[in-house]
């Protein structure tokens, strides 16, 4: 009993780092985009295609990772995808212009996506049913620390620093991750893994599509993540340009966001098995619908920044209580295919935000109006997509 409540503490920090391996890729060098534009000379859009890199990285490492670790095992792909993530990112360092960074970081996205969907299928490897939302709001508890820390964390490092500090620090993070991924176990046995290989776990993908309930979810986060990724690639030209905010200021607000992440996620961990996991999936994508729209209206009414803090902070608190409700109805009945659903799951929630990113800055870093555009369609999109696939069979349930 010891030993277990050791490994699943160890596997709850481990796999919450490795979960939060998007928010520490993107949200630590958020504040620095402004000035990279500068370093690397290109436009708003330019520099935003630099997230776009990433999460479209981190969409195909994930495809490609999760069947991987179905056939082979967690293990051996999470220990080579933490080890070319740590190259990738010393390769930004040393990047001198905008194309060979653009490169790095869909390297790096592409790694790092093993470490995001592999986390996941752990996850359901240890847990199932409201253990597996408890375990799960656990791993997001830990990964909300991520968006808190990281844009103080690489607002402060801009204090004494250019901006390649932020990817020195990343880089030991993937060291450390790349140690701890040898140090892990192995939590798939032989007897468990999918039959006929990567290929044959790669066509299970078809099955998959083909499920209409977990579609559901899937089409319902990806709209979700365009939104959030919206507010992410935005957010720093909003406060910064808009509203006038410092580097440091903006890495407050962000963070404070982030702690609203945590909380959320909290309280679906203290939910699950007392409340519904649709009920509070529900809940939360009305309170998002809600928020965004407000947003919005305050944007074209000029409002001033305290209510455009408080609004964003109840609006993006929303994802965490979201994506872990989702997340985990989504898994209950994927045993074998836990590797490619994660990784489906996870493909559509990186590829909206990999094309909204640069949709935002489309029309310049001075206007917060199309950062609160993309919200309010992509929440829509997300309520849709709730009541249309999932919706009607939770609906007897009462």
């Amino acid at each position: 009993m010891m030993q277990r409540k050791k490994m699943m503490a160890f596997l709850t920090v481990f796999l919450g780092m490795l979960a939060a391996i998007a928010p520490l890729s993107t949200d630590m060098y958020l504040p620095a985009l402004p000035f990279m534009m500068e370093d690397f000379s290109v436009t708003p859009s330019m520099i935003q295609l630099t997230l776009t890199a990433s999460m479209a990285g981190m969409a195909a490492g994930q495809i490609i990772a999760g069947p991987a670790s179905d056939d082979m095992g967690r293990r051996k792909p999470l220990v080579i995808g933490m080890a070319v993530f740590t190259l990738s990112t010393i390769g930004c360092i040393f990047s001198s212009s905008i194309y060979p960074f653009l490169a790095f970081r869909f390297v790096q996205g592409f790694s790092g996506g093993a470490g995001i969907v592999i986390a996941r299928a752990i996850a359901r490897d240890v847990c199932k049913g409201p253990a597996l939302t408890r375990f799960f709001s656990m791993l997001m508890l830990v990964n909300g620390l991520a968006p808190i820390l990281a844009p103080v964390i690489g607002g402060q490092i801009l204090r004494f620093s250019a901006w390649q500090g932020v990817f020195v620090l990343l880089a030991f993070i993937g060291a450390a991750l790349t140690a701890g991924a040898f140090a892990m176990g192995e939590t798939l046995p032989a007897r468990r893994r999918a039959a006929g290989g990567v290929l044959s776990s790669l066509k299970g993908f078809s099955g998959l599509f083909r499920q209409s309930y977990f579609m559901g979810h899937c089409l319902m986060q990806c709209f979700a993540f365009a939104a959030f990724f919206a507010y992410i690639s935005g957010s720093s030209f909003v406060f910064q340009n808009v509203y006038h905010v410092s580097p440091q200021g903006f890495s407050l607000i962000f963070g404070t966001n982030g702690i609203g992440l945590m909380l959320s996620g909290a309280l679906t961990g203290r939910l699950a098995g007392t409340v519904a996991d649709w009920k509070t999936l529900r809940a939360s994508l009305w309170i998002a619908v809600v928020g965004s729209a407000v947003l919005l209206a305050s944007f074209f009414a000029q409002a001033p920044l305290p209510v455009i803090v408080v609004v964003l902070f109840i609006t993006v608190s929303t994802l965490s209580a979201l994506g872990t409700s989702s997340f985990s109805l989504a898994m209950q009945s994927q045993g074998r295919n836990a590797g490619s659903a994660s990784a489906l799951i996870g493909f559509f929630s990186m590829i909206s935000g990999a094309v909204m990113a640069p949709v935002v800055g489309i029309a310049g870093s001075y206007t917060a109006i199309p950062m609160g555009v993309v919200m309010v369609v992509g929440e829509l999109g997300a309520l849709l997509s709730f009541y249309g696939l999932i919706y009607p069979a939770h609906k007897n349930e009462w």
